[in-house]
């Protein structure tokens, strides 16, 4: 055997903690990406204090049984069969849910069938034992034939006991290769035996019955109840959106500071002329105006994976599902979609999971809809600068009600267009929604600092990749080209004027000039690069450094009011960055559904601002 090819893969169903094991197991030491040839993502990372990366952990997408159901778990049941057909060294470590040992057991039997060494971790404990339920490990092996061992993985517990039977199996070879034949997959009967089996197991193990969860069984009767928890899920969505401009406004001020002190720094260093001009108008003022929106977009993150952590989201799919349900979709599309407040991308991905065809193909045609987070610098931006700071009742602020009404719109033309498509191009019967309800968690301190700190990663990626290259063109654009006497031109004879005067006519209606056409063009490469775009034209125009743009100011002295209403109509509708059309071609294996998706995207767009421009010039 040759450790450096060990490869460790967690397999457990949704909700076992299997997650949280893994950032346990890796210690943070972990990368996202995706499985070749797929949009699945997949995190993998090295065992903790395996310094030589001999031992790689894999996070398998959760799955409930070997018979796939959704392309997510296709991709799973894929990545476990090549493994067998392919004779590595492989190693399954098996998580299984202590609250509700009996499902888990039936993945188990059939992860037997594969032949290969299986580690059993019963995960939760701490869960169960509230529960008054009482596992006998020692008995458990002996069912299964297989260690077993005991954890907490959000605690941490067990977790040193993991990693020694694993590095055991890596230096001494402690467990070994099951003598069996693969499954016969399809196999109803094998399928129904294999259930049997897992309830006598059950049956034999457990030494005192599972009580109910009395504290989630007292909180579902106003959680889940029709009216009163969709109440409920309203005032959690509102007091998220207020609390983004609430709590970001201090940080915000501190990062914008930081960029000006930065900015005034370098123009001091460097001598006066087009290199100086790159740094402070092209590279500073460009991705410092997006950097500033950092901390409400890291606010949206932890309010999601707060919701998920703590065992809600599932409920907040029950609510939804009846909404969803007449307006087309099926409450299995509410997590995906939920996802694309984030971003389309995995929003689309997540999709996966939706079972039915159509149901599939409907989610990720609407997903762009959703909200993402590339467009809440731009909402938050022409928020500030246009809508007053004004409280109305309860202590609600207009702004935070203008963002709330913003992401409302955006759900709810997803609904009505899913509505349409349902009864036009897409016309299957909608599935019905089957979800399991984990017990309420207290979310994870450490948890959600590491998602908050990848999710920062991620942007600052961005902003220092993308963004810095659009940033670094626009400047060449806006600069170029150079008059017969070398001096800067007039911006409105750049490149860049010329583009923007190109498309101004057919804008014009909406009340767009031509810096925001320049700014809805450099967009597709990334939503949030409007901003980055008019902090760097105003920065060229108005011969200033970029820490002497106050932008929310400028606009408001370039701009009425009905321009702004309008760019925010048009960013509800408006068609998705380059690289979420890229996607849904893979997602879909199509060119004809991303064409269409864009096409509907962008009639929507202008209609929405056009008719929004048009009431606000009368009525304001």
């Amino acid at each position: 055997m040759n450790p450096s090819k060990l490869h460790v893969s967690l397999v457990g169903s949704p909700n076992s903690g299997k997650s949280a094991l893994f950032n346990a197991l890796t210690g943070g030491r972990q990368k996202v990406g995706n499985y070749p040839g797929v949009t699945v993502e997949k995190k993998s990372g090295f065992l903790r204090g395996d310094a030589a990366g001999d031992i790689q952990i894999i996070d398998l997408p959760g799955i409930y049984s070997l018979w796939p159901q959704s392309r997510d778990e296709e991709v799973s049941v894929h990545v476990l069969t090549e493994a067998v057909a392919s004779q590595t060294p492989q190693l399954i470590v098996a998580i299984a849910d202590s609250t509700n040992l009996e499902r888990s057991l039936a993945l188990i039997l059939e992860l037997k069938q594969l032949g290969c060494p299986i580690l059993v971790t019963l995960n939760m404990m701490d869960l169960a034992a509230k529960r008054g339920l009482e596992i006998d490990l020692k008995a458990l092996e002996v069912e299964l034939g297989l260690p077993v061992l005991a954890s907490v993985a959000t605690h941490k517990q067990g977790v040193r006991a993991l990693e020694d039977e694993i590095r055991q199996y890596l230096t001494r070879g402690g467990l070994k290769r099951i003598e069996t034949q693969p499954i016969a997959q399809g196999n109803l009967q094998q399928l129904l035996e294999r259930q049997q089996e897992a309830r006598r197991i059950a049956c034999q193990v457990i030494r005192r019955p599972l009580q109910k969860d009395a504290f989630s069984a007292r909180a579902d009767k106003f959680l889940l109840h029709p009216i009163l928890g969709s109440g409920i899920f309203l005032l959690l969505m509102l007091f998220m959106f207020q609390t983004v401009f609430r709590l970001a406004e201090t940080p915000m001020d501190w990062i914008e500071q930081g960029i000006a002190w930065v900015g005034m720094t370098v123009a001091q260093q460097l001598p006066e002329g087009l290199f100086r001009s790159l740094i402070t108008d092209g590279i500073i003022a460009g991705v410092g105006a997006v950097l500033v929106f950092l901390p409400q977009i890291l606010l949206l993150f932890l309010f999601i994976f707060i919701l998920e952590s703590s065992g809600y989201m599932p409920r907040a799919a029950l609510i939804m599902n009846r909404w969803m349900r007449l307006m087309g979709l099926p409450g299995q599309s509410f997590v995906p979609l939920l996802s694309s407040f984030a971003c389309a991308i995995p929003g689309m991905m997540a999709a996966r999971t939706v079972k039915n065809h159509g149901d599939r193909l409907l989610t990720i045609l609407v997903s762009p809809l959703m909200t993402c987070s590339a467009r809440l610098p731009v909402y938050v931006l022409l928020i500030g600068a246009f809508i007053p700071q004004k409280t109305v009742f309860f202590g609600i602020q207009v702004q935070g009600l203008v963002l709330f009404s913003l992401f409302l719109m955006g759900i709810l033309s997803s609904m009505i267009v899913a509505r349409v498509l349902r009864g036009t191009l897409i016309r299957q019967p909608l599935s019905p929604l089957i979800v399991e309800l984990p017990s309420y968690k207290r979310p994870q301190l450490l948890y959600l600092s590491r998602q908050l700190w990848l999710r920062t990663k991620i942007f600052l990626k961005r902003a220092g990749g993308l963004i810095l290259l659009v940033s670094v063109v626009l400047w060449l654009l806006s600069n170029f080209p150079r008059q017969s006497s070398g001096e800067v031109p007039n911006l409105r004879e750049s490149y860049a004027g010329q583009i923007g005067g190109f498309l101004e006519p057919a804008l014009e209606p909406l009340g767009f000039d031509w810096r925001i056409s320049i700014g809805l063009v450099s967009g597709f490469a990334a939503r949030e690069v409007i901003v980055s775009s008019l902090g760097t034209s105003l920065a060229v125009e108005k011969a200033k450094a970029a820490e002497d743009i106050d932008l929310a100011t400028e606009l408001r002295t370039l701009w009425p009011l009905s321009t702004a209403l309008a760019l925010l109509a048009w960013y509800v509708f408006s068609p998705q960055c380059i690289s979420t059309f890229v996607v849904m071609r893979r997602e879909t294996n199509s060119v004809g559904w991303p064409l269409f998706a864009f096409a509907y995207l962008l009639i929507l767009a202008y209609g929405a601002a056009w008719l929004v421009h048009s009431l606000a010039e009368r009525l304001l």
